[in-house]
């Protein structure tokens, strides 16, 4: 099956970049690691390249980052993930196998958090079906490479440029559950408590259906957080 591009949007992960890149690459040698990065002051970008990742400079923003990523890939097939997002075993075959299928053009990864608590365990089955309240890049977004060109890439938004992207591709294409489940950082939930961050992301949820503007929404978000280390950026 084709070649895949696996293109990863970074700021300040000095702390998961590496471990990152080397479950990838260990999975499976043959795929390109695109770190795409936003202005990192760590030592993210060190070592991501000592990783054996390719790295490119993007304006901040997941957005434009991930549209970055994705001017430079080679694969067929486009794999956008979060640092902080490990596949499990076999994830890459199971891509290829249903991806053979000229029918499927996108597909996102069931998803599950590092941390168990009964609401966190909730949503996460929850977000196992596809709708515009339940898909979003912490899943993974598999995406032919032809077919992502053809929506326009990603908004060059700072945050629900996953959300967009799903809602495009949903008006042209199913998007696939692929059965096999991610496991994501709960780091959010975390440092700002379970239910309270939940509420959170509903209620920026609700102000992007309203026609509130993504930067508007991510500028206040991220001034709330200042200095927690869970801002929305990536």
């Amino acid at each position: 099956m084709s070649h895949i591009s696996v293109i990863m949007p970074t700021l300040n992960e000095e702390a998961l970049i590496s471990a990152a890149v080397t479950a990838l690459r260990s999975s499976d040698p043959s795929v390109q690691i695109i770190v795409a990065d936003g202005g990192s002051r760590d030592q993210t970008v060190t070592q991501a390249l000592a990783a054996g990742a390719t790295v490119i400079s993007a304006p901040r923003g997941r957005g434009p980052q991930c549209n970055a990523g994705a001017a430079v890939a080679q694969g067929e097939l486009l794999l956008f993930l979060h640092a902080d997002t490990r596949l499990s075993e076999g994830a890459f075959g199971l891509v290829r196998d249903r991806f053979a299928d000229p029918r499927v053009a996108v597909a996102k990864f069931r998803l599950s958090f590092d941390l168990r608590h009964p609401l966190l365990d909730l949503a996460a089955r929850m977000m196992w079906i596809d709708s515009r309240l339940t898909s979003y890049g912490d899943q993974g977004i598999v995406i032919r490479r032809d077919f992502f060109h053809t929506l326009g890439g990603f908004p060059e938004w700072p945050l629900f440029e996953d959300v967009r992207l799903f809602e495009l591709a949903r008006a042209r294409r199913p998007v696939h559950v692929l059965p096999v489940t991610v496991v994501t950082s709960a780091r959010r939930f975390q440092a700002n408590g379970a239910l309270k961050q939940l509420l959170i992301d509903i209620g920026l949820w609700i102000e992007y259906v309203a026609g509130v503007s993504p930067f508007a929404i991510a500028a206040r978000y991220e001034r709330g957080n200042s200095g927690r280390g869970s801002g929305v950026e990536q």
